[in-house]
């Protein structure tokens, strides 16, 4: 186990496959904006919005539909004259054979529906073409106002989405980072224990130290391996994490290049960066602020129910009334008008009324919401920054902790070669040399992380970020 151990390279810093894709920070956000489905579903959100506003629009243009029908009267409609059909009949002058059948026929159906007589035939054929279009509508128009604003929110949150992805992809990336250089202060670790095992392994062996420094040294290796390993599987499972908030294929084969120390000499910069910061550009409440709109709108918009509206119709059918299904026989006539409708609101039982008040009781919510959300972004915001700066610091002192940790790490080696140090000794210092780098690492994690938060925060996009390092 020992010669395996020993023998381990950092599998994600050299001796990688050939098909592995090594991914900058700006690579692996390029990607994220590209694959990530949160970002497509906001794309796709946008996209949907865009045709309900089109839809919307199409209520401006004419609606025209085709109609047919077909009616059979079960039972006919009856009317009554106030005149004597008979002498209706002697005025008509005739006394065809035809005409007698019908006067006979018209007095059979009198005398049985007590003096009227049915009308119409028994099947009714109609197709032809409508058409409607409004010309005064306030409410269409308003409504088409609030549609172009939809789009607006909609592609505001798509933009929140894409920040959200930024944020993520940084923490994921950092946090592999994070687990490599935990993987490469743990090795180190474990390859000083099994130098200072083989080392008490010969003073043992010539009788210079005791059994207790030779067992002490043995244990130390055995739990310097634990270490390792898990070090390892972290950096596996954080470069998994990076590649599910990418949205790649988990198979596929990834590295990170760089190190965290690569961003610490931008961390004093990036402090007094964001001295100055506001919220003119978060996307919460940009949001916010296109919906307040929407409610004044929708206001409006209930307040010209109580307004009239004139529209446009058309109609023209061609129509047939038979008694058969012979169709050659059929005899069609036109139908056609043209024609305005005027509508004027009276009365609806208070529902306008009550309408415009909900509307403005949502507003008066969105108004206490807005003010708690800027608040809670400023509490955000100030957090944030309070942690740069003190993970500032404690890079500062870490990083000075590792200098002298790392020099009386190598005073009591060498000490302890001579016999002048005890196991025990190179212990403690192993241990301080260990915490320290830990902690140096750690904080240059924390200051990007929370960095990336602020970003967020602040909405500053992709683009913003790679100004920020020309």
């Amino acid at each position: 186990m020992m010669v395996a151990i020993a023998a381990m390279a950092l599998p994600f810093s050299g001796g990688l496959k050939a098909e592995t894709v090594t991914l900058s920070l700006e690579k692996a956000l390029e990607i994220a904006l590209s694959e990530n489905v949160s970002v497509k579903v906001a794309d796709m959100e946008v996209e949907r919005v865009g045709f309900a506003k089109k839809g919307t629009y199409a209520s401006l243009f004419p609606q025209i539909d085709a109609t047919g029908m077909f009616q059979r009267t079960i039972k006919k409609q009856v009317m009554y004259m106030d005149f004597d059909m008979g002498a209706i009949g002697g005025m008509s002058g005739g006394s065809s054979t035809e005409e007698t059948a019908g006067g006979g026929e018209s007095e059979a159906s009198s005398s049985k529906n007590g003096g009227g007589f049915e009308v119409g035939r028994w099947n009714t054929w109609s197709g032809g073409i409508t058409a409607a279009m409004p010309l005064v509508n306030a409410q269409l128009w308003k409504s088409l106002q609030i549609s172009g604003m939809d789009v607006e929110l909609a592609v505001e949150k798509a933009r929140s989405s894409r920040l959200q992805t930024v944020a993520q992809t940084k923490q994921a990336f950092f946090g592999v980072l994070l687990a490599k250089e935990a993987f490469k202060v743990y090795k180190d670790v474990y390859e000083n224990a099994v130098v200072n095992f083989e080392l008490t392994e010969r003073k043992y062996k010539a009788e210079k130290v005791s059994e207790m420094e030779y067992l002490r040294a043995k244990t130390n290796l055995s739990n310097a391996v634990p270490n390792v390993y898990n070090a390892e599987s972290s950096v596996i499972l954080a470069l998994w994490q990076l590649k599910a908030v990418m949205g790649v294929d988990l198979e596929m084969e990834i590295d990170t290049e760089g190190e965290l120390a690569d961003f610490a000499d931008q961390m004093f910069r990036d402090i007094h960066e964001n001295d100055e910061v506001n919220l003119d550009m978060n996307s919460t409440m940009r949001q916010l602020a296109i919906q307040a709109e929407e409610l004044a709108a929708s206001i409006k918009l209930q307040k010209y129910a109580y307004l009239p509206t004139l529209s446009l119709a058309f109609n023209y059918s061609y129509n047939a009334m038979t008694n058969d299904f012979d169709f050659s026989e059929y005899r069609w006539t036109p139908y056609s008008y043209v024609g305005l409708s005027l509508s004027i609101p009276i009365f609806s039982g208070g529902k306008r009324l009550n309408n415009v008040r909900q509307t403005k009781n949502q507003y008066n919510q969105l108004k206490l919401q807005t003010q708690d959300t800027e608040r809670q972004l400023r509490i955000a915001i100030r957090n944030s920054l309070t942690t740069m700066e003190t993970q500032m610091k404690s890079y500062n002192a870490a990083k000075e902790a590792v200098e002298m940790a790392s020099k009386s790490y190598t005073i009591v080696q060498k000490s302890y070669e001579v016999g002048r140090s005890t196991m025990t000794d190179l212990n403690d210092a192993q241990l301080a040399l260990t915490q320290s780098r830990l902690a140096e690492s750690q904080a240059v994690y924390n200051f990007v992380v929370a960095k990336a938060q602020l970003e967020q925060t602040l909405g500053a996009d992709f683009t913003g970020y790679d100004k920020s390092n020309e």
